[in-house]
C-alpha cells in the first residue's frame, strides 16, 4: 500500500503515515516553505495552555505540535492512530504519554481535558462529524477546541495559483524529500476536497460547540477554528 484514497479507510491512512514518520516534520517544513512553524506558533497561542491544565493533542504525530503546550506547563497527551508516528515521537520525547487512539473512538473518559487540539489531522478522519463529537465529549465544560487545518484561500487569483502548486509542484518536491511521495499526492487531493471555513464552522456547531469562530493564516491556506463547550 503506497497511498490512501479519498475514501480515507483508517488503516490505509495509518499505514501511509507510518511510512513517512521518520522524515515527516522535515518534509512539512520544506513543502510549506517554512510556514508550518508559524502555524504551530499560532495554534499554541489559540490553545493558550496553562500550567496544570490537561491538553489533548489529537493527530499529534511525533508530538512536534505538542511541545509548546508542554513548555507552557500543561499536561499534554499526544494521541495518534499511526503507530509509526508514535514510535518516532516516543524516541524523540520519551517522557511524554503517547497514546494510540482513533479520533472517532477516543480512549478517554468524558469531561477530561481543558483543551483539545488537532492540527492537519481532521481532514484524514473518515467520519469528521463523529470526531468532532468525540472531541466535545472528552472536553470539560467550559473547555475549548482548536482546529488547525488546510482551508480555502480567500483571494481568487491566489487560490488558483495555490491549487496549481498543490497538484503540480507538491508531488515532485515530495519525491525529493519524502520516503513516500505518494502520500503527498493524497495530501494535495484531500486539501482540494476539504470544506471551506464557513462549512467547517457549521460542522463544529452541529457537534455541540458554541462561540465558534475562525481566523485565516497565510491568506486562507490554513484556518484556525476555535469553539467552546458550554459550562
Amino acid at each position: 500500500m503506497t497511498r490512501a484514497s479519498l475514501e480515507k479507510q483508517p488503516h490505509e491512512v495509518a499505514e501511509m503515515f507510518d511510512d513517512v514518520a521518520e522524515k515527516y516534520d522535515l518534509t512539512n517544513d520544506v513543502l510549506s516553505l517554512g510556514q508550518a512553524r508559524l502555524w504551530r506558533k499560532e495554534v499554541a497561542k489559540a490553545v493558550d495552555a496553562r500550567p496544570a491544565q490537561k491538553i489533548l493533542d489529537l493527530a499529534a504525530g511525533t508530538a512536534t505540535s505538542s511541545q509548546p503546550f508542554a513548555q507552557a506547563g500543561a499536561y499534554v497527551v499526544p494521541c495518534d492512530f499511526s503507530l509509526g508516528m508514535l514510535s518516532v515521537g516516543k524516541q524523540r520525547h520519551p517522557h511524554m504519554p503517547f497514546t494510540a487512539g482513533d479520533a472517532t473512538r477516543l480512549p478517554f473518559a468524558d469531561d477530561v481535558f481543558d483543551a483539545v487540539s488537532i492540527s492537519f489531522g481532521l481532514r484524514n478522519v473518515q467520519e469528521t462529524d463523529k470526531a468532532l463529537r468525540e472531541l466535545y465529549r472528552v472536553t470539560k465544560p467550559g473547555g475549548r477546541v482548536v482546529i488547525c487545518e488546510f482551508s480555502q484561500p480567500t483571494w481568487t487569483p491566489f487560490r488558483t495559483v495555490y491549487t496549481e502548486y498543490l497538484m503540480r509542484a507538491l508531488p515532485p518536491v515530495a519525491r525529493a524529500v519524502s520516503s513516500n511521495p505518494d502520500a503527498y499526492v493524497y495530501l494535495a487531493e484531500s486539501i482540494r476536497e476539504w470544506p471551506d471555513q464557513p462549512a467547517l464552522a457549521s460542522r463544529l456547531q452541529s457537534a455541540g460547540w458554541s462561540e465558534v469562530a475562525w481566523r485565516n493564516l497565510t491568506g486562507g491556506i490554513v484556518a484556525l477554528h476555535r469553539g467552546f463547550k458550554q459550562a
